[in-house]
């Protein structure tokens, strides 16, 4: 490899919410993370230079996005890595993803309606439905059982029959997809993309695609613009993820419908007074989509080793797991169902006795009882210390 992820880093002091605030969420701060979804690796260093030469001007006044330069470089991006034409008068900027889904969502709904999603689920979706005033309605996710010989990766699949009576609701007016969906890491196939959006245009949804971490799959990824069947649609996304940047601020969509671009706009604009972004994410943004292709390839190939080994050893400490990596995303979702292990107790002695801190899976709905979401997003150093950690603390319950 041309760049060395192994390389040490120390974000202890820096202000990082993983690793400075790991106390806020789980009651002690001296505890190794393996919690949030962002990554311990240095951003690519074309961006850290490109950084650096603004930061050397020495001037930081007010700044736009909507030039050619920062939208014709996520054109470019998703020319060169997917295939796909965006339009660029489509795109919009926004100071994150969420952000940008908030405002949609005000935009395409009204208090009362239903909002679908697939559970388990990212843990901000619901929230910021339910504080919209609006409905969250979950789709539940069903897991394929594999076997080592018929699968290298895991799958998840649609209740398709709940799906289209969900849908056919006329309070019903959103599905807010995640693509690859965070937990689960299940990266929709075209197939499965184009049969949801036959379903939401003839009953008329709006569909939100989050796909902020498009950029870590390891099966085929297909924008949603690929299968889009009419113009009530959004597709939202940010570099942050995949550079590891998202303290810079920055995101974006593309929006088919015109009306609702121009509306948002006025919101971003008018409402919120954000249409002045920082200038530090733009120029990471359209770095990274110009000069970051190389660094994204060698950190994917990284992080697909780290899942790899993540399920090589712990199918070695427990066959009866059967744990296969994600399709997408730096995050195992491990089902510890067959183990039978009290996951309370489980926490209680990955805290106090081993020092880590890991997301436990019903922080992502129901359905994530019994799992916990473990991010590899860093050194095989520190995964091997925390997957250590957690076989030992589960063999001291069983």
């Amino acid at each position: 490899m041309s760049f060395d992820f192994s390389a040490p880093t120390n974000r202890l002091n820096t202000y990082s919410t993983q690793w400075d605030y790991v106390g806020d969420r789980f009651g002690f701060s001296d505890l190794l993370p393996f919690t949030i979804s962002d990554m311990d690796f240095a951003s690519a260093p074309c961006i850290t230079e490109a950084l650096q030469q603004r930061l050397d001007h020495g001037i930081f006044g007010y700044s736009r996005w909507n030039h050619a330069d920062f939208k014709q470089s996520i054109c470019h991006w998703f020319a060169n890595q997917y295939q796909t034409e965006l339009n660029e008068e489509s795109l919009v900027y926004g100071p994150s993803v969420m952000y940008i889904i908030s405002r949609l969502i005000q935009l395409w709904s009204k208090p009362g309606d239903g909002i679908l999603y697939f559970d388990p689920a990212y843990d901000a979706f619901k929230p910021i439905i339910e504080s919209a005033d609006r409905i969250a309605i979950p789709n539940p996710l069903q897991a394929i059982p594999r076997s080592a010989q018929d699968a290298q990766r895991s799958d998840y699949q649609i209740n398709w029959s709940l799906l289209e009576q969900q849908a056919a609701d006329p309070n019903c007016t959103i599905l807010l997809l995640c693509n690859p969906h965070n937990p689960t890491g299940k990266v929709w196939t075209q197939e499965e993309l184009s049969k949801i959006a036959e379903i939401t245009q003839r009953h008329k949804l709006c569909v939100i695609s989050d796909d902020i971490h498009m950029d870590i799959c390891f099966e085929p990824y297909t924008p949603w613009t690929k299968v889009a069947q009419d113009n009530r649609w959004a597709l939202v996304s940010s570099a942050s993820k995949s550079f590891n940047v998202p303290a810079l601020s920055g995101a974006y969509a593309a929006i088919g419908c015109e009306q609702t671009k121009q509306a948002y706009l006025e919101i971003l604009k008018l409402t919120d007074g954000l249409s002045s972004p920082s200038i530090f994410g733009v120029i990471a943004m359209m770095t990274a989509y110009r000069e970051g292709a190389p660094w994204l390839g060698e950190l994917r190939e990284y992080l697909g080793q780290n899942l790899e080994w993540v399920a090589e050893r712990l199918n070695q400490a427990f066959p009866q797991l059967n744990f296969c990596p994600p399709q997408g995303t730096y995050l195992a979702w491990i089902d510890l169902t067959p183990l039978g292990i009290d996951m309370d107790a489980l926490q209680h002695t990955l805290i106090h006795d081993h020092k880590i801190a890991i997301m436990r899976g019903d922080a992502y709905g129901p359905l994530g009882r019994n799992h916990l979401r473990f991010n590899v997003g860093c050194q095989r150093s520190k995964v091997e210390q925390g997957l250590e950690g957690l076989i030992k603390a589960i063999e001291s319950l069983r």
